[in-house]
């Protein structure tokens, strides 16, 4: 019994070590999650298959008794799955958020329209774009890889006005490509599903094509590699505007690095600030021990470039670069096609892993601003075809770049009081002058004023002097005319550049109108312009600008563009008196311009048809008033006005 025992010995602990090794196994295979199987509607998909789930949301504070003012934070994920055969470039989806959400995170996402987190989406809903991921392959070509042919967008946020038991879900989700058709998506309680098929009547991309086409847009900016290495490389940033009211002075542009990038120097522009401590105490500095950070130029997450001034364009250590240093001058194709382009480089380190000579990713989150400038949004960086360059060694050749991405900014209309130039009415038939609007250009220090109050009436000699200069003025003027007197008076424009549009003359065949523009701030606008839209096409109408350069745009509602002749290209700054106490004079520029009626049958000049619907000064709208001078007795010629608006001529030339 013993000896049997010696020998099953043996055999049982090795049966037992077999067996551990089994189970071993087998809780290992256990851990290995299967992912979750999707849902039929995907798997009956035969295109780009878009969901939306909610997942949760908890009430933050404050906490409120009323509910349609509770705000309640809220995640959930979007996913953009390609289970057709083509390819999807550069997805965008658009999901129609109604809870008055505030986006303060997407990950996996960006905002089309460029704007930050965190972003009042819940009116109008959002569209969004990939971050990184923005191409979805087919399973055709990854072999069913998930991590190719999904995108996801971890999405948080505020939303308000629903009770604890109520769902709150988006309108709709849909693809906004081109070339797809969504039908109305499936609700659930917490899903919201559509498969987007691609429409038959559009054209399918073949594989010759591996990039998008270029977009068009009022302003374009082309960030283009040029040259590459394994831990750098070296870009080019060009900006070209396409709109004829396009502008930009003393442009300023900015992004964000996404993937810990920074900057090691730059020619044709520079950084605002020139800060390497970021990199110093940060991840570059672990991984570039041996590099000189005195001599890196930003280290910012979101830097801030600028042009150079004219001086520096020669330089050889930062300039000579075609298209640069014009201290931020960008002009409308329409003054200066040359001028409508700018250009900078930069060498851009890297961050491990992204160590790899082609792997390159583009900075994200672009915007472009300017001194009384257009307003811009820019959109996301689209990769496109590689831009084409001439050979720098003079041959008839061209160069293409390694890698190029494209950036689509729009000039959008500014919000009610956040103007930068504002107008002001006056006429032949009315002795007061509608001023511009109170706070058309935003007011900071309302403690002495009413920012709600409409603007007084004014003298004429009252456009002369600063706001600061006119309650006196106004004051005197209410008291003669019994207009009302509201306290605290209303507050000013606070607007840079103002402009004066005043209706002149008004006869048989024609009739003519006197624009003045007024530059109260401490800079010169050099070749300065100022574009003007009249009321039910009265533009057709033009006829002559006497003292500008006047050129009528008819493939854009008859648009009259201003510019300033040879030599009066300039619009001064303002500057002080003559005496020591006396107003500041702002900088002028002042023209007749003529209209005949042949073109514009029935136009009524002196019952508000002759005042613009739009005014623009160096592309940016400026604000309109509210009303009109009144009208009264026609044959009336008041000399008061005729008497002022004649010295303002002569002040002006």
């Amino acid at each position: 019994m013993k000896r049997a025992w010696r020998v099953l010995t043996p055999m049982l602990i090795l049966f037992a070590f077999e067996f551990s090794n089994f189970t071993i196994a087998q809780d290992y295979g256990d851990d290995d999650q299967q992912p979750a199987a999707p849902p039929p509607a995907q798997d009956n998909c035969n295109g780009i298959f878009l969901a939306y789930y909610f997942i949760s949301r908890h009430k933050i504070y404050p906490l409120l008794k009323n509910a349609d003012k509770q705000a309640w934070a809220f995640n959930s994920t979007a996913t953009i799955i390609n289970t057709g055969s083509y390819e999807l470039k550069a997805w965008k989806i658009y999901i129609g958020f109604q809870h008055k959400e505030i986006l303060v995170a997407a990950n996996g996402a960006v905002l089309v329209n460029g704007e930050d987190f965190p972003a009042e989406v819940g009116t109008n809903g959002t569209y969004f774009s990939g971050a990184q991921q923005t191409d979805l392959k087919t399973s055709i070509s990854t072999g069913g890889d998930y991590t190719q042919i999904q995108a996801q967008i971890q999405i948080s946020g505020t939303q308000f006005g629903l009770k604890s038991s109520v769902t709150p879900m988006p309108k709709t989700i849909r693809l906004v490509n081109d070339g797809f058709k969504c039908p109305s998506p499936t609700k659930k309680k917490t899903a919201l599903t559509v498969c987007c098929v691609r429409n038959p009547k559009s054209k399918v991309t073949t594989n010759t094509v591996k990039f998008l086409p270029r977009q068009e847009g009022d302003l374009s900016i082309s960030y283009d590699v040029i040259q590459a290495y394994g831990n750098n490389y070296q870009a080019q940033v060009t900006m070209e505007s396409t709109s004829p009211l396009g502008r930009l002075d003393h442009w300023n542009i900015s992004w964000e690095w996404m993937r810990g990038e920074f900057i090691y120097n730059m020619k044709g522009a520079y950084t605002h600030k020139m800060d390497y401590l970021p990199c110093i105490y940060g991840a570059p500095g672990q991984q570039y021990q041996q590099m000189d950070f005195s001599k890196v130029m930003n280290c910012e997450k979101n830097p801030t470039i600028a042009d150079l001034p004219r001086e520096r364009s020669n330089d050889s250590e930062v300039g000579r670069i075609p298209y640069c240093c014009r201290n931020g001058s960008l002009l409308s194709p329409i003054m200066n096609a040359t001028q409508s382009k700018s250009v900078f480089q930069l060498q851009v380190f890297k961050l491990a892993p992204d160590l790899e000579l082609t792997t390159l990713y583009p900075p994200e989150k672009w915007k472009v601003s300017g001194v009384i400038s257009a307003d811009y949004k820019c959109g996301q960086p689209i990769r496109v075809d590689p831009t084409e360059f001439p050979d720098p060694s003079g041959l008839q050749a061209s160069k293409l770049a390694i890698a190029s991405w494209q950036v689509i900014c729009n000039i959008t209309r500014p919000q009610n009081k956040k103007n930068k130039c504002c107008v002001s009415f006056s006429s032949y038939y009315n002795e007061s002058v509608i001023p511009c609007n109170t706070c058309a250009c935003g007011c900071t220090n309302t403690k002495n004023c009413n920012p709600s109050a409409r603007a007084m009436f004014l003298p004429p000699e009252a456009l002369l002097v600063p706001f600061e200069n006119r309650s006196a003025m106004a004051e005197a003027w209410a008291k003669i005319k019994h207009f009302h007197k509201p306290k605290p008076l209303p507050c000013g424009d606070n607007c840079g550049v103002s402009i004066n549009w005043h209706v002149l003359s008004d006869y048989n065949d024609g009739w003519t109108a006197r624009i003045t523009l007024f530059n109260w701030m401490p800079m010169n606008f050099e070749d300065w312009f100022t574009a003007v839209e009249m009321k039910k096409g009265g533009g057709r109408g033009f006829e002559n600008a006497y003292s500008m350069n006047g050129t009528k745009l008819s493939n854009m509602n008859n648009i009259i563009f201003l510019q300033g002749l040879k030599g009066l290209n300039f619009l001064v700054m303002q500057t002080n008196g003559t005496k020591p106490n006396s107003p500041k004079v702002p900088g002028k520029q002042q023209s007749v311009i003529s209209f005949k009626k042949s073109h514009t049958p029935g136009i009524e000049v002196a019952k508000g048809d002759g005042f613009p619907a739009k005014v623009f000064f160096n592309g940016e709208e400026c604000s309109l008033p509210t009303s009109i001078p009144s009208y009264g007795n026609r044959n009336h010629v008041n000399l008061v006005v005729v008497f002022f608006l004649s010295i303002l001529s002569t002040f002006a030339m």
